[in-house]
């Protein structure tokens, strides 16, 4: 199998650029600019270039047919249809990179299938994901362009804790504010329900798709089996730190308003995504990929990753402007109880 990859370097798509590469059975390309080149295994073919400049990728794709590319870096309607041109008539299966952001918030049920409803009126990015899953489903039955779409959830890696909270810079802030001893911000009470899919997990339902015939046309959603509530998440990663945890819980609502005056997005990420309960029913996928399931459970991907970016905290940066807004939320909110008492 020949396999492209245009991104291939970041959370998602790593994880599975990695498993692949181990397959003899499988030819691996990537397409990006290049810059995160070392960190590929040496097996990887590097094709360097910006997918935006469509004339010189055709260029360097000149004589090349994929049994599978997968974009993991569209966006917008502009990039997929980019995609249709470069990549329709050569390549036996196009996978999509949507998100499990596009269903209907709040849904009428909290277990998510691949029939739920896709509606997000909190949150462009998850309507762009929309406008582009119908623009390749319409190719699809009119020209049987061969899309298969992916619907991932809160997938995190070794180099990122996923979080409910943080500033534009990361989660990094928040990890230093639990190792300071300082109360951290959970959204709502804190007893949301929320899947997180270790990327090595991940890339086994993805790998599992690929070349599938019976995924053409289809959506289908990848999520490992563990659900935790918020501040099960918080707690384990308090837990791995070996320090306690100081919850502070603060409406998604108050969130969202008070945040997009210090230019936090926290109405399209919590209201949007992570406000809302989810339990994600995974038998579509398990029927053609039985063998995917946790193999990397919470507790142990958080240690992981946690190694990680404690031993190296140079890579990351530290957000004083978060943590003040964090000290200003919670002063105003103690304020406010002071004053009703």
């Amino acid at each position: 199998m020949r396999a492209l990859f245009i991104g291939g370097t970041g959370t998602i798509s790593m994880g599975i650029v990695k498993r692949l590469s181990q397959d003899p059975l499988c030819e691996v390309y990537v397409l990006n600019r290049g810059n995160r080149k070392s960190e590929l295994p040496a097996s990887v073919k590097q094709i360097t270039a910006d997918i935006n400049d469509e004339a010189d990728v055709l260029s360097k794709l000149q004589g090349l047919r994929f049994d599978v590319v997968s974009d993991f870096i569209a966006f917008d309607v502009d990039a997929v249809e980019r995609d249709y041109r470069l990549f329709s008539g050569k390549t036996g299966q196009y996978i999509f990179i949507s998100s499990a952001s596009a269903y209907n918030k709040p849904a009428a049920s909290h277990v998510i299938t691949e029939g739920t409803t896709l509606a997000n009126p909190y949150w462009e990015y998850s309507r762009k994901k929309i406008e582009c899953e119908e623009f390749l489903l319409e190719k699809y039955r009119k020209e049987g362009f061969p899309v298969t779409i992916i619907r991932p959830s809160h997938t995190y890696d070794e180099r990122n804790i996923p979080l409910g909270v943080h500033g534009n810079k990361g989660f990094y802030q928040v990890i230093k504010r639990m190792q300071e001893g300082k109360p951290v911000i959970i959204q709502g009470d804190g007893s949301s329900l929320w899947a997180v899919t270790f990327n090595s997990d991940f890339a086994v339902g993805f790998t599992g798709l690929m070349g599938n015939r019976h995924t053409i046309g289809e959506a289908f959603q990848i999520t490992g089996d563990e659900i935790l509530s918020w501040d099960q998440i918080y707690e384990t990663i308090a837990d791995a730190l070996g320090v306690e945890l100081k919850p502070y819980h603060v409406s998604s609502d108050f969130l969202s308003a008070v945040g997009e005056k210090y230019g936090y997005d926290f109405k399209g990420s919590l209201l949007g995504d992570k406000a809302v309960s989810v339990v994600f029913d995974n038998s579509k996928l398990k029927r053609l990929v039985p063998q995917m399931t946790t193999n990397v459970p919470f507790h142990k991907g958080v240690r992981i990753a946690l190694d990680h970016v404690l031993s190296h905290s140079d890579e990351y940066e530290e957000d004083p402007e978060f943590d003040a807004f964090c000290d200003n939320v919670i002063e105003a909110l103690e304020n406010a109880k002071k004053a009703l008492m």
